[in-house]
């Protein structure tokens, strides 16, 4: 069982590693704004992929235009590695590319808000 951080070293990762996350209910929370349905299931789709290849299960709540990710241990009562772990995949992920400098030579689809 991982061991779960105390709230000095999540504000710390929060600010080195994920800035555009919070702590929401006891949870590391992340809004993405999404252009369509489409693309908030695809959105979901690659978060629960990431997911099961941590083995590791967030809450998902889907809206026509955003997914909500909340991740926790539970068996640890808390945040732990492993959450700020999937956090950063989740966030290399579902917001690449952000720019034409990530995809030279392509126009990037527009898929999340920022």
């Amino acid at each position: 069982m991982e061991d779960r951080i105390n709230s000095e070293e999540v504000r710390r990762l929060l600010e080195e590693l994920l800035p555009e996350w919070e702590v929401r209910e006891e949870c590391l929370y992340r809004r993405f704004e999404t252009a369509n349905w489409r693309v908030t299931l695809m959105t979901a789709n690659a978060i629960g992929f990431l997911s099961e290849a941590a083995y590791h299960h967030p809450r998902l709540v889907l809206n026509y235009r955003s997914v909500e990710v909340y991740l926790t241990t539970h068996d640890a009562g808390g945040l732990t590695k492993l959450d700020f772990s999937l956090a950063r995949k989740i966030e290399e992920t579902a917001g690449w590319p952000q720019s034409r400098e990530e995809m030279p030579g392509r126009r990037p689809k527009e898929w999340l808000r920022s």
